[in-house]
């Protein structure tokens, strides 16, 4: 029966998004279905394969690496606190962002990776039949931040039309970044995690087609290359990029601590009016229907609810610490999908640094779009997560 209600799931997932689309008329199908079938291979090639599994642990054991050798920089500064046996989630998850940031924006420089996402943005071109330039940031959306993404193709984005604007906007809201990956790994399992962000990827592909469908000519799918001259020199790169990695580490710490404050600060409000109410409670309730179609029993579905709920009040930092301090009580497939549906940053929080990018680097009138359709952010940001949550319980029980 859980496995029924799990494939019943993806279906209502896919009709809610459908109703909410202003132009179903424009929907194509045929692409969306390639994208699913895609998707279907990928998660068993890597949870139902003995291959997938190796390439699985092969990529923990290469995010252990860095993170060791973002240890070894860290315990430099901070002996005493990393020789303890304990070390607190701001030495252990997000120290090493410093680290981890440098050595992508390395892989940046020579070429490496943006040769990665060229290449994987070409083969869902032609799997999907979408625009190249779509295709090539769910590609970028794997490795970079909605931030950075946004940063790449900035030059591209001030001559685009309001309705592809309002794409890539939408697609944002599913995006992580390699560099906290780190963080992750460090409170949930590792092969969820990576199955989570390729699906993570086309399903906002996927999901955007339907919500925001758009005709591109010939012409306008072009993807920028930015030129040589703007490459500063190898030291000024990776420089800059430790500043950014510490820049990043204040902001989420600064998240996390002001956002469990403010819970804290509300669930005191709320329980003067009715006694043991708080906000996990009224989004466990919210949430709990969409839980029942991960293929979960009542007291699971209620509590991945509620981790639901914290992910898109607070962030998935707060949601994961919560379920790896859950994980020895819990089944198989309740941490698969658990683990799935956080691994992305849609959240509230992830809108407003969206605005930001778009009020950055375009004119404020282009940047209007994203808060004129913010349910369409969070429509697609949760529905994203859904839906690669089922594929990927669907593959574990």
């Amino acid at each position: 029966m859980y496995f029924i209600l799990n494939i019943l799931g993806v279906f209502v997932v896919m009709g809610i998004v459908f109703l909410c689309s202003p132009n179903k008329k424009a929907v194509k199908w045929r692409p969306i279905a390639s994208l699913i079938i895609l998707e279907l291979l990928i998660t068993w090639f890597m949870l139902g394969t003995t291959i997938g599994s190796w390439v699985i642990n092969k990529i923990a054991s290469f995010f252990t690496w860095l993170i060791a050798c973002a240890s070894e920089g860290i315990a430099f500064a901070f002996p005493t606190v990393m020789a303890n046996e304990t070390i607190d989630f701001f030495f252990s998850a997000l120290l090493p962002i410093i680290f981890i940031v440098t050595f992508f924006d390395i892989l940046s420089y020579f070429g490496i990776l943006t040769w990665v996402i060229d290449k994987g943005g070409w083969v869902i071109s032609k799997v999907s039949r979408l625009p190249k330039l779509e295709s090539f940031f769910s590609i970028q959306m794997m490795f970079l931040g909605n931030t950075e993404a946004l940063a790449v193709i900035r030059d591209q984005l001030s001559v685009l039309k309001d309705n592809r604007l309002l794409t890539f906007g939408i697609m944002s809201m599913s995006s992580i970044s390699g560099s906290i990956l780190g963080a992750y790994l460090s409170m949930v399992p590792a092969e969820y995690v990576f199955s989570a962000i390729p699906l993570n990827c086309l399903n906002a592909l996927i999901l955007v087609s339907i919500l925001n469908p758009v005709h591109v000519t010939k012409e306008e799918d072009i993807i920028y290359v930015p030129p040589k001259s703007e490459k500063k020199d190898f030291f000024s790169t990776i420089s800059n990029s430790m500043l950014v990695g510490m820049n990043m580490v204040i902001v989420i710490l600064a998240m996390v601590i002001g956002y469990v404050a403010l819970t804290a600060g509300l669930n005191g409000i709320l329980g003067v009016f009715v006694n043991g109410l708080t906000i996990q409670k009224i989004f466990s309730i919210l949430f709990s229907p969409f839980a029942f179609l991960l293929g979960l029993p009542v007291q699971d579905a209620m509590y991945v609810a509620q981790l639901m709920g914290i992910k898109l009040a607070t962030n998935e930092f707060v949601a994961m610490m919560d379920l790896k301090n859950n994980l020895a009580t819990l089944p198989p497939h309740t941490i698969a999908v658990a683990t799935t549906f956080l691994t992305s940053f849609a959240n509230f929080s992830t809108i407003g640094m969206i605005y930001g990018t778009y009020n950055s680097v375009l004119s404020e009138g282009k940047s209007a779009i994203i808060g004129k359709n913010v349910w369409k952010l969070l429509v697609s940001g949760m529905a994203v997560s859904l839906l690669s949550a089922m594929i990927v319980g669907l593959f574990v029980w």
